[in-house]
This record gives C-alpha cells, structure tokens and sequence, in this order.
C-alpha cells in the first residue's frame, strides 16, 4: 500500500509540473499578445499626434492612411501610385499629394473638397514645396489649377493631368 502511495505521488507530481507548464506556456503567449497588441496601440495613438508620410515610395501604408485623412475619398483600384509628404515644423504647414486617379475620382475630389478654378491661375505656391520626381512642377505650370481657401491664411490647391491620369493635390497654411 505505501509503494502504491508513493507512485501516485510521483505520477501525481508529473502531471503537476506538465500542468504548470502547460499554464506558463499559455501565461508567456498571452504576455506576448498583450505586448503585441500594447505596441500596436501605441503606434495608432502616436501616428493620431505625429502622422508618418512616406515621401520616397509609393502606396505605403503611411501614404495610403494620409490619402483618407487629406484627399477623404475612398481608395478604390484606379487610385494607385500615392506619394505624399509634410512639412509641419513651425507654425505654417503644407501637405502634397500626387497620385494617379482616373476622371470620376478626381471629379470627387473636387466636389468633397469644394474646389474652384482660379481664373489667375498665377501662383501655383512652387515656392512653399519640395522637389521631388514624382511632384512634376513644369506640368502642373501647365495645368488649371482649382483651389479653395478659407479666406484667411488655410489654403488648398488641385491639379488634375487627365492626359495621364495624375492628381497633385497641395495643401498648406500661412
């Protein structure tokens, strides 16, 4: 009887520790999916506050989240090759966008954003942008421009290349 005792003990402690082991295995993944997720969330929360833009390559996730927040129409499949940057240090702002869109897209983007043709079509504001291969400024020189301002210092400016299917969108404040 005391031997039968004390293999049950031992048998009964083997499964003990394959238990325990098994509860850690599962404690560590859950730590990690936590870990996980906290990290996700704190990205979300930081790109809310200090959004990423990817000037140097097309179509990132970065881009892609930007176009929403700016542009506000859906990205549907004709919309591809989105390029932005920013420059926000300081007190004045501006944003570009230049992607490719067909017609009916860059038609709802003139309606959601207002957007008017300026009969001067004078400053195109080259002077507050970047260079960069995909911002084509020789070809915006020669398209109409469509802006929409708020009258005071908040500025908005459109071009469409329907030739080749581009949009250039700047936005910016003073």
């Amino acid at each position: 009887m005391m031997r039968t005792n004390k293999i049950l003990v031992v048998i009964m402690t083997f499964l003990m520790m394959i238990s325990c082991s098994r509860i850690k295995n599962k404690a560590d993944h859950l730590s990690d999916k936590v870990k996980s997720k906290t990290k996700q969330e704190i990205k979300k929360q930081a790109d809310k506050i200090f959004p990423s833009f990817d000037s140097d390559k097309p179509d990132t996730d970065n881009n892609k989240r930007r176009f929403q927040d700016f542009i506000k129409v859906e990205i549907t499949s004709d919309v591809e090759n989105i390029y932005c940057y920013n420059s926000a240090i300081g007190i004045d702002a501006s944003y570009m966008f230049a992607f490719n869109c067909n017609q009916q897209k860059s038609d709802e983007i003139i309606k959601v954003h207002e957007l008017l043709l300026d009969t001067n079509n004078q400053d195109n504001g080259f002077g507050l942008q970047q260079d960069f291969d995909w911002w084509d400024k020789s070809r915006i020189k020669e398209l109409n421009k469509l802006i929409w301002t708020n009258g005071d210092r908040y500025y908005k400016y459109y071009w469409y290349d329907s030739e080749n299917e581009k949009a250039y969108y700047f936005e910016f404040d003073m």
